[in-house]
C-alpha cells in the first residue's frame, strides 16, 4: 500500500532531482542558455571571486551549493532551501561560496517580464495585497514544495524539446503564481501596481537602463514619474539601496567593463560610449568600484579567464 511521504523527504528528493537535471544540462562551468529562452542554468566546480552583474527581473534558485549576492552594502546569502527574487534591474555583486569538482554549484535563473506578473493579478488568491509602499527590489524567500515541483517540471522539458513551445509558458505561469502566493507575493506585486511608489521607481530604473548613455538629470527623472526630487531619492533608495546617481554610475561602469573585456576598446572610448564626458573621472570611479584602473583590471580579468 502506498503511503504519503513526509514533506521534508519529498523536498529532499526534489532537491536531488533538480540538481541531477541541472548537472545533466551543464557539462561545463559557466552560465548556460537553455532551450527555454528565459531559463539560464549555472555550474561552478570551485568557489569564485565576486562577480559584478546587472540582475534582470528574475527568480534565482540553487540546487546545490550556496551563493552570496551583494546589493550596495547589503548581503543576501541563499542555498537550496531558499530563493532570491529580483523585481527590477539591479547592479549587484555575486559570489559562489560552496562548490567543488565532486559537488559543483548548480543553479538556475528564470527571467520574467512585469506583464507576466500583471497577468497573474487577474487570478483569484494571487498573494497578499501590494499596497502603496516601496519594497526592496531584491528579496529572499523559502522554497516551498509546490514551487520546487513546478521548477522541476519546467526543467524536465529540456529532455523533451518538442514539448517546450506548448508547455513551457504554462509551467512558467505556474512558477510565477507560486511565487506570488508565497512570502514575497506582496513585494513583487508592488512593482507592477499602477501608480504605486515601487512601480514608479521601476519606471525610472527602466529609463536609466535604456538611456544611461545620455545626460540624465535627477529632476527630469522625478518629473517623469510625478515625484519631487526628495521623494524620488527616498523611494529609489528604498528599492535599490542606492541613490539614482549611484545606480546610474554602476550601470555605466559595468557596461564599460563589458565593452573593455569583449572588444578592442580604449578606456577613454569606453568612457564616452557609456556617457562619461571626462576620462579621468571615469578612471577614478572605475577604480573605486572594481579595485583598480580599467586597463589593469581588464588585463587581469582576461588572464584569469584564459586560465579557467
Amino acid at each position: 500500500m502506498n503511503q504519503t511521504q513526509p514533506e521534508e523527504e519529498l523536498s529532499l528528493e526534489g532537491q536531488r532531482e533538480l540538481a541531477s537535471l541541472i548537472e545533466r544540462h551543464t557539462r561545463t562551468d559557466g552560465k548556460h542558455q537553455s532551450a527555454i529562452p528565459s531559463l539560464h542554468l549555472f555550474r561552478a566546480s570551485c568557489g569564485q571571486e565576486p562577480q559584478f552583474a546587472i540582475y534582470e527581473p528574475a527568480l534565482c534558485m540553487i540546487a546545490q551549493g550556496s551563493k552570496m549576492v551583494m546589493l550596495a552594502k547589503e548581503s543576501y546569502r541563499y542555498d537550496s532551501r531558499s530563493y532570491l527574487l529580483a523585481s527590477v534591474h539591479l547592479p549587484v555583486k555575486g559570489q559562489i561560496l560552496e562548490a567543488t569538482s565532486i559537488r559543483p554549484y548548480l543553479g538556475l535563473q528564470l527571467n520574467f517580464q512585469p506583464d507576466q506578473i500583471v497577468d497573474m493579478l487577474q487570478m483569484p488568491r494571487s498573494g497578499g495585497e501590494a499596497g502603496n509602499h516601496s519594497s526592496r527590489g531584491l528579496a529572499a524567500g523559502s522554497v516551498s514544495s509546490t514551487l520546487l515541483d513546478a521548477v522541476i517540471r519546467l526543467i524536465r522539458l529540456l529532455d523533451n524539446p518538442e514539448d517546450i513551445e506548448g508547455l513551457a509558458p504554462l509551467m512558467i505561469r505556474e512558477i510565477l503564481y507560486r511565487v506570488i502566493q508565497g512570502e514575497q507575493g506582496a513585494t513583487i506585486k508592488s512593482f507592477v501596481v499602477s501608480g504605486s511608489h515601487a512601480q514608479r521607481i521601476a519606471a525610472v530604473i527602466d529609463r536609466i537602463n535604456r538611456d544611461y548613455r545620455q545626460r540624465l538629470q535627477v529632476h527630469d527623472l522625478a518629473k517623469m514619474v510625478n515625484m519631487s526630487v526628495s521623494s524620488l531619492h527616498y523611494y529609489f533608495k528604498e528599492v535599490t539601496a542606492m541613490s539614482p546617481l549611484q545606480y546610474l554610475k554602476q550601470v555605466r561602469l559595468q557596461e564599460a567593463r563589458r565593452l573593455l573585456l569583449s572588444e578592442t576598446t580604449e578606456a577613454a572610448e569606453a568612457a564616452f560610449q557609456v556617457g562619461y564626458e571626462s576620462p579621468s573621472q571615469f578612471s577614478r570611479e572605475y577604480a573605486r568600484l572594481f579595485g583598480q584602473p580599467p586597463i589593469r583590471d581588464v588585463n587581469q580579468l582576461r588572464h584569469r579567464l584564459s586560465r579557467s
